[in-house]
């Protein structure tokens, strides 16, 4: 059972840890759909967001402060889900994005568990 926390921690990771990186080798692109929603400054925007995508899976990824990792992604996956995945038009973006908002809440409410950096005597710290 102590791997569990661990196995549930790397999948929440993976898909914003790719994201980040997808990112950043296709950086031009992703400014351009940024903009495309009108947000300002869609490069530091594109450049922030990267860096909540990579700060926050590597944090939940190896368990050091996971739970502020968790936040930084939870705050990158609100607006991302309101602007890029709204409700009427991509049912399933949205209840995707839902659905790891409520993962990394877990970490958050929880922390990462027993197999982690932070651990100490068996038991998550932050």
């Amino acid at each position: 059972m102590n791997y569990l926390p661990l196995a549930a921690r790397v999948c929440l990771a993976l898909i914003f840890l790719k994201a980040g990186i997808s990112h950043i080798t296709g950086f031009p692109g992703f400014v351009q759909t940024i903009a495309s929603k009108s947000v300002p400054l869609p490069g530091i925007v594109a450049v922030g967001t990267i860096v909540f995508l990579l700060l926050g899976s590597l944090s939940v990824l190896v368990g050091y402060k996971a739970k502020i990792g968790a936040l930084l992604l939870i705050i990158f996956l609100i607006p991302t889900t309101l602007l890029f995945h709204p409700l009427g038009s991509d049912v399933n973006g949205f209840l995707k994005n839902l659905a790891l908002i409520g993962g990394l809440l877990m970490v958050m409410a929880y922390g990462a568990g027993p197999l982690c950096v932070d651990s100490a005597g068996g038991k998550a710290v932050i």
